[in-house]
């Protein structure tokens, strides 16, 4: 008789599963890859009960835990005991209600199908080509990396006290990974890169003994970072209910000359980077504000030559550098968002003069002219004009007027 109705917490005993109920190939892999990633090739010795207790994954007198039937379990043993441990994977070609086109049911441990099914995947990922003068990208629908991390985030972290299965659904451009129970109690879609409240910890413990899970909440930090890289739209959590968490990531190449931009800042650069900054640079692409968290990123990354800074202190602005605009061909976009240069200000300042003649203008007039500037930097530009003796004042404070001196050289609208 089953005893799925009553799963308590996956760290837990499943009083009657043995050792039978447990794949030995499975707990084979998960072995040589802890040993690997301990660097003690002495686990490869250990047999199978040891390698469980070792893991914590036998409990309260070396009984088999849910955990352990999560990872290793048996076709047999997961339909006897914990039904609801399965993977269902559907590819669809159209969004059109009706059977998948493709559909198969993994009721297995975990480490038995993972592989199976990226492959599963990975046969209708289509490449996508993008030409950038002689440099030809060459980019995948799905990336591996960011699939897998979605996947194992579903298998670690879905509520196992609900009977419903994980669903894997594959469209041309986009992938679906749907787990039944919503996000834990205090984490949003908002928060969730920085917060954390895992709920089957001991399965994170365990994925973390063998790689597959460096430390908590990596695995969206990996999506992400992928997506931004690839020029792809962020992943979504969108539909997420308190029944179920809803995952989408989109394949489609939104940008292919960021896409160019970023490997031009070069791979030693780019793993320098926070999850943080690439989403600052995420939201500069796409034209959105900046959170304060992404806003205190900004100075590194113009360090390094990502972003460039339009003047200072708390007036100053963040753009994308100016190899980024020259690579999607809109150089006049950059010019526009990086502002008139020093030299073309004051040539503008000097041309309004000009045209007021005699009776000048008030400063009210300049900063008509130069909108985009705050107004003591247009004061400083007319203080520097003052001092080549190009222009004089009249007046104080807001009677005073601004007039070319006789001695003016004028120069035309243009840098200087």
């Amino acid at each position: 008789m089953s005893c799925a109705p009553c799963v308590p917490k996956v760290a837990q005993p499943c009083s009657g599963a043995t050792l039978a109920d447990l794949e030995p190939e499975s707990i084979a892999l998960f072995r040589e890859r802890w040993a690997r990633k301990s660097g003690d090739l002495r686990k490869r010795d250990l047999n199978d009960q040891q390698t469980l207790r070792d893991a914590e994954l036998l409990v309260e007198g070396d009984q088999v835990s849910y955990a352990a039937l999560i990872l290793f379990g048996t076709r047999a043993g997961l339909t006897r005991w914990l039904a609801q441990a399965e993977l269902v994977f559907e590819y669809r070609s159209s969004e059109a209600a009706g059977p998948a086109a493709d559909r198969e049911e993994y009721r297995a441990g975990f480490f038995a199908w993972q592989d199976a099914l990226w492959k599963k995947i990975n046969l209708r990922n289509d490449r996508q080509s993008y030409q950038d003068d002689f440099f030809r990208m060459d980019l995948p629908t799905f990336d591996e990396v960011p699939v897998r991390e979605a996947i194992l985030n579903a298998v670690a972290h879905r509520d196992y006290r609900l009977g419903g299965s994980i669903f894997v659904r594959q469209f041309a451009k986009r992938l679906e990974v749907v787990s039944p129970g919503g996000l834990p109690p205090g984490i949003t879609p908002e928060n969730i890169i920085d917060q954390q409240n895992p709920r089957n910890r001991r399965l994170a413990e365990a994925l973390g003994r063998c790689g597959l899970i460096e430390r908590s909440g990596q695995g969206l930090n990996l999506m992400m970072e992928s997506a931004v890289r690839q020029g792809k739209p962020l992943p979504s959590f969108a539909g997420t209910a308190a029944h179920e968490v809803r995952l989408t990531l989109e394949g489609g190449v939104r940008n292919p000359a960021f896409v160019r931009f970023m490997e031009r800042l070069g791979e030693e650069t780019l793993r320098s980077f926070s999850t943080l900054d690439y989403l600052a640079l995420e939201c500069l692409q796409q034209g959105r504000p900046l959170a304060p968290q992404l806003l205190d990123r900004l100075p590194a990354l113009a360090e390094v030559g990502a972003v460039e800074t339009i003047g200072r202190g708390k007036t100053a602005k963040y753009i994308l550098a100016a190899a980024l605009y020259a690579s999607l061909g809109s150089k006049g976009t950059y010019t526009r968002k990086r502002g008139l240069d020093h030299g073309t200000n004051k040539a503008l300042l000097l041309q309004h003069l000009k045209d007021q003649g005699e009776a000048g203008a008030p400063l009210s007039e300049f900063r008509q002219v130069l909108p985009t500037l705050p107004m003591k930097a247009v004061q400083k530009l007319l203080e520097e004009l003052r001092n080549e003796g190009v222009i004089n004042v009249l007046g104080q404070r807001r009677w005073a007027r601004w007039y070319l001196s006789d001695a003016a050289v004028f120069k035309p609208t243009g840098n200087t």
